[in-house]
């Protein structure tokens, strides 16, 4: 029995047994149609009835379900618009990395053709064409999370990447040497003498101002081995005697909680802490009752109302090392100075803590080639024990 477009279809199987079927819609893997087929026990009536009711239900699934997803390009676009609890920053890296698979002859594939040999002949070729390793890496990360979500959400049938292995590790997470840091602590104060003996103007004002606040960075990264995002967030409270409290941090320039999502306080060394408050002391000294002195540490503006983009953070330290011809130190090889020099000394947890992983195993993967090996004395324990004579 024949009915109106979408409202289903009846038909009798004999006896008082009737199929009623209802179309869903499309597959959203395989774009065909989805079909319901039900079997009803009673009259004509009855069946016409749960017909009705089929087809309401079909009807509401019908406009909740999204266009088929023919191509991985569609998956991409779909998984975007979608909702997710993402960091500024992780929003701006997908945005960008789906953008350029979109372009790329992988994303013409439809989900369900994707696989580990599919992706390795794809690595190889951005390889080849020479894609950035971080490149790769962002794209790769991309899809895994794109196809994760889709299955979740099942949009598709099964995980396409489900098997294939990571990429090579990169190399070792380079430190900054100690004598480095040093000399550049060094170079630092130095500067911020020679910038007190410009004559008095606005512009020298200025001068002061920013080594002042480059010397106190580096000295802070050296100690904290905090990153960049929460060195730029810091607020002067986050400061109590030698306890600070690392709460937030910024990403693409929004102010939002930690990479981890959890605080931790950690103590500073005395002459950190002590070149924190003479440095706000004579900032709000200089600032005077010419206005209030705002929240942020680190700022362009004299009463530290607003606070220093990161970028401009990171541009101040970058123009400073290269003036010292150290321009290969970053900000984030600090952090990596920090972890080397307390995981080389056996104080993995210590480490653990004051990087703010969120896990051991997390430092551990990242910095096990710092770890101390004592195969020496190992080596001459088992000679002693098997050299034993009874």
């Amino acid at each position: 029995m024949t009915t109106a477009r979408g409202s289903g279809s009846l038909r009798h199987r004999g006896g008082d047994q009737w199929e009623v079927r209802v179309s869903l819609g499309p597959d959203p893997v395989s774009g065909q149609s989805s079909v319901r087929s039900v079997t009803v026990r009673g009259d004509l009536a009855q069946a016409q009835r749960q017909r009705v009711l089929l087809a309401e239900q079909a009807e509401a699934v019908r406009a909740q379900a999204g266009p088929p997803l023919r191509t991985l390009a569609d998956l991409l676009a779909v998984w975007l618009q979608c909702e997710h609890d993402w960091k500024p920053s992780t929003w701006q890296n997908y945005r960008i990395a789906a953008a350029r698979l979109s372009r790329d002859p992988l994303a013409m594939r439809p989900p369900s053709r994707l696989s580990p040999p599919v992706m390795t002949a794809a690595v190889t070729t951005w390889r080849a064409a020479g894609v950035p390793s971080s490149t790769i890496a962002l794209h790769v990360r991309t899809l895994r999370a794109a196809l994760g979500w889709a299955y979740s959400q099942r949009l598709i049938a099964c995980q396409p990447m489900d098997g294939m292995r990571g990429l090579a590790q990169p190399e070792p997470r380079r430190d900054v040497p100690i004598a480095v840091v040093v000399a550049l602590l060094d170079a630092a104060a130095h500067e911020v003498e020679q910038a007190r003996q410009l004559p008095a103007s606005d512009a020298a004002g200025r001068t002061v101002h920013r080594a002042e606040q480059v010397r106190l960075l580096l000295r802070l990264a050296a100690d904290t081995g905090a990153r960049r995002g929460e060195l730029g967030a810091l607020r002067l409270q986050d400061l109590a005697g030698r306890r600070l409290r690392i709460e937030r941090g910024v990403s693409a320039e929004v102010v939002t909680t930690t990479k981890t999502g959890r605080s931790r306080t950690l103590t500073v060394g005395a002459v950190t802490a002590q070149l924190w408050q003479d440095n706000v002391a004579e900032w709000a000294g200089r600032l005077g009752t010419r206005g209030e002195f705002g929240p942020w540490l680190f700022s362009r503006r004299a009463d530290h109302a607003t606070r220093m983009p990161c970028s401009v953070l990171a541009g101040l330290f970058r123009d400073f090392t290269r003036r010292h011809d150290h321009g290969e130190v970053t900000l984030h090889g600090l952090r990596h100075t920090v972890a080397t020099v307390l995981v080389s000394d056996g104080h993995l947890l210590q480490a653990q803590q004051r990087l703010g992983h969120k896990d051991a195993s997390t430092t551990l993967r990242q910095y096990c080639h710092a770890l101390p090996l004592h195969d020496q004395d190992i080596a001459d324990h088992l000679e002693t024990l098997l050299t034993q004579t009874s």
